[in-house]
């Protein structure tokens, strides 16, 4: 399959992704620290933590909205609300206005907005893809992210100090065309007996809210997933919490390529910005290469071998201070998650009921707001266990992973054995 067979929506929406990932790094990556230099440390801090409890808030509120309303409303809501939110901080961050409070405010409506539109962007994902579709498209998706991840941040960074206001402007115009690509070249693909049965009689609106997740919680293979899913990403979020803190703090300034009398000499914050920058560059270069060279190895294989691999790398990142050592452990760990990723998320399309997807999309997007939760919580473990404690607890939330996997697998390949009997 190449990307011309593919559904015009879909291929619209991945360009969008881009874009959104795109001005999303180039802005959001730094508006903690416009917020630290505007009201210092602890008050930011509390101010983020409202942001992401409104984004919860959202991403619940538009899933319910976009498998009861329809996926192309939804979306048209929630990047409108991120347009008009945009440009609002941008004329609040102007030197004519200069009003740090509607900055905050246009922020915090703006994560909201844009969690809102995220569960009906998934939804409509799942509704034009085929199961032998979905680890291609969600191969090319990871590394479309990956790439706009890599580009904002760099385009943000050299922008930010000085040039704020003209960030948040390119953003106003980029979520401009995002609300025009949606409106003109996208079309509803809620499927028809979801539509259905919106159009049947309901009771009060909260009624409905409260039934619709309720169902969902319920299903226990996905509750697997999501917990897999929430470790997974708690292992992830360590490079930027727990051992990001570690290498500051501990590892020793050396030598990392020496050549006759010229040498590269990095410290702990300088090598964990090569990690960083090596998981992405990995990701973008190996992330296709992957799917054609993986594309005949068992699923379960994948996701097995994939999580154990990706844990080991975060172990010896836990524990190791040798450069080349690093390295070769991100190296590890990539490929690790270049294995899971697409096969996890082809997994969780084929579990989602159709009636309920955007629901499903929703709450297993919550995965990423717990394990922010959880990957802070282990700085404050990380200043009582040991390295090596720090890593025995990342080997466990691997075995963990891999419980979960094996609980989901198992049953499904049993009824796949019964229906060819």
């Amino acid at each position: 399959m190449n990307l011309s067979a593919l559904h015009p929506n879909l291929r619209v929406r991945i360009a969008v992704g881009f874009l959104q990932r795109l001005l999303d790094s180039m802005v959001m990556s730094f508006m903690a620290i416009y917020l630290a230099f505007e009201y210092g440390v602890a008050v930011a801090g509390v101010l983020v933590v409202t942001v992401m409890v409104l984004g919860v808030v959202g991403t619940l509120a538009g899933g319910h909205m976009s498998d009861a309303r329809g996926r192309r409303r939804t979306l048209l809501l929630g990047e409108t609300g991120v347009c008009l939110t945009f440009a609002l901080m941008a004329v609040a961050d102007s030197p004519a206005w200069h009003s740090p409070a509607i900055v905050y405010c246009g922020y915090l409506v703006n994560k909201f907005a844009a969690s809102f539109a995220m569960p009906a962007n998934d939804a409509m994902i799942l509704d034009v893809t085929t199961p032998e579709s979905r680890k291609l498209v969600y191969t090319i998706n990871y590394w479309s992210i990956n790439l706009a991840l890599a580009f904002g941040a760099l385009l943000g960074g050299f922008l930010y100090n000085g040039h704020f206001t003209l960030l948040l402007t390119l953003a106003a115009g980029g979520t401009v065309v995002i609300a025009a690509a949606t409106y003109f070249l996208i079309a509803e693909t809620r499927p028809e007996e979801e539509a259905g049965a919106a159009a049947e009689p309901r009771g009060s609106i909260l009624r409905d809210f409260a039934n619709g997740y309720r169902l969902v919680l319920q299903d226990r293979a996905f509750g697997r997933l999501l917990v897999a899913a929430t470790l997974f990403m708690s292992i992830e979020l360590q490079l930027i919490n727990y051992i990001g803190v570690r290498l500051a703090r501990d590892l020793p300034a050396q030598n990392l390529l020496s050549i006759g009398s010229w040498s590269v000499r990095v410290d702990g914050v300088e090598m964990l910005g090569i990690l960083r920058a090596e998981n992405t560059v990995l990701v973008v270069a190996l992330a296709l290469v992957a799917h054609l060279v993986l594309r005949r190895v068992p699923d379960r294989v994948r996701m097995y071998a994939g999580a154990g691999l990706f844990t080991a790398g975060y172990m010896v990142l836990a524990v190791s201070d040798t450069g080349w050592v690093l390295l070769v452990a991100a190296l590890v760990l990539t490929v690790g998650e270049l294995m899971d990723v697409p096969v996890r998320q082809a997994l969780l399309a084929d579990m989602v009921p159709a009636a309920s997807r955007t629901r499903y999309m929703a709450v297993y997007n919550l995965n990423i707001r717990v394990a922010l939760v959880v990957a802070s919580l282990c700085i404050t473990i990380g200043s009582v266990l040991p390295p090596w404690g720090m890593a025995a607890l990342y080997g466990v939330f691997g075995l963990v992973i891999i419980w979960q996997y094996h609980a989901i697998l198992t049953p499904s390949a049993a009824r796949a054995e019964l229906a060819r009997a």
